[in-house]
């Protein structure tokens, strides 16, 4: 008895070579080094315009800085504008502006941070979701609102009517300290970082609502199953997990709040003078820049310039710091592509 082996029917409609094919062709595989050549030119079309600005600003700040001295133009405290077309004949040093810029962007995080963590514990773990997600997009609305309408609103009804008698208050209570010296003149450090502060805290809740929420479920159940509280699991299993990316999320926002203008224009009080007292008025780099450039002669856009060149050092530096605390944390926490 012989047996015979059929050979299956070929499919007419199937490709003869699956090797030759259209998806594993040369013409098919084209796209892929277009693709690659396309996202390198966007980064470097990046770099490029970075490089452009760093190198433009400082050419253009560079007799301010031979005159000055470098260290002596960041850390001297006395700003005299003069008058020239040609040469640089008044007195420039930006650490009045470097230190309202540093103060105010401080007291914004220690406000915004604790409250964006609180914020975004409540809506990712204790809010009932059909209070969480329209809070939610009231947060992130507020991240629309231009920084002039905070500014206005600070100025004209927030400060007068919260603020100032918050601060009379505090000054009253605490004057004895340094921090919290008097007199109260309304507008000054503190208000600017107060309003700061709400400003970053949308895009700071934002960020933490999305690491807390992606974190580990199964971590948080086996908390609860050994018996520990609500508390114990967001302080200690969370909130810690979640560590790296409010990392992120407190820089980002210091980012923000060190390059602001318009709104700490309106609050800081506009003075070229700097103080320990967070009630004393005085400028930041963004500010001074918008409140004198254009009447300023050629010889202070120059040195306005220069504080643009340190208004880009120090977010530069700032930026750097943040890379490498979330690369450290990533190290240790395993979340360091957050």
């Amino acid at each position: 008895m012989s047996t015979e082996v059929r050979e299956a029917p070929r499919d007419p409609e199937a490709p003869q070579d699956s090797v030759g094919g259209t998806l594993r062709s040369g013409r098919g595989r084209l796209a892929d080094p277009v693709f690659k050549w396309v996202v390198a030119a966007c980064g470097t079309i990046v770099l490029v315009i970075l490089a452009l600005m760093v190198v433009r600003t400082t050419t253009e700040a560079w007799p301010v800085f031979a005159k000055e001295g470098f260290f002596g133009f960041l850390f001297g405290d006395t700003w005299d504008p003069g008058t020239s077309r040609t040469e640089i004949t008044g007195t420039y040093s930006a650490w009045p502006f470097i230190y309202g810029t540093l103060v105010t962007a401080a007291i914004a995080i220690a406000i915004a941070l604790p409250l964006a963590i609180m914020v975004s514990v409540y809506l990712t773990h204790m809010a009932p979701r059909r209070i969480a997600k329209p809070l939610s997009y009231t947060v992130e609305l507020l991240a629309a609102v231009p920084s002039v309408i905070f500014g206005l609103w600070g100025l004209h009804w927030f400060l007068p009517n919260v603020l100032r008698p918050f601060f009379d208050a505090l000054e009253g209570a605490l004057g004895w300290f340094f921090l919290f010296e008097g007199p109260v003149r309304g507008v000054g450090y503190l208000p600017a970082g107060i309003v700061l502060a709400i400003m970053i805290l949308p895009i700071m809740t934002a960020i933490i609502r999305e690491v807390i929420a992606v974190q580990p479920l199964d971590q948080q159940m086996a908390g609860y199953a050994l018996g520990s509280t609500r508390w114990e699991v967001i302080t200690k299993v969370v909130l810690p997990s979640s560590f790296s990316g409010i990392v992120a999320a407190a820089m980002l926002g210091l980012g923000r709040a060190l390059g602001e203008t318009i709104a700490v224009l309106m609050l800081i009080g506009g003075s070229q003078s700097w103080g320990a007292s967070l009630f004393g008025t005085g400028s930041s780099m963004a500010s001074h820049i918008a409140a004198t450039f254009g009447e300023s002669s050629p010889e202070s856009r120059i040195a306005l310039m220069a504080i643009g060149v340190a208004l880009f050092l120090v977010t530069m530096i700032v930026n750097i710091l943040a890379r490498v605390i979330v690369w450290r944390l990533g190290q240790t926490t395993g979340d360091s592509a957050v």
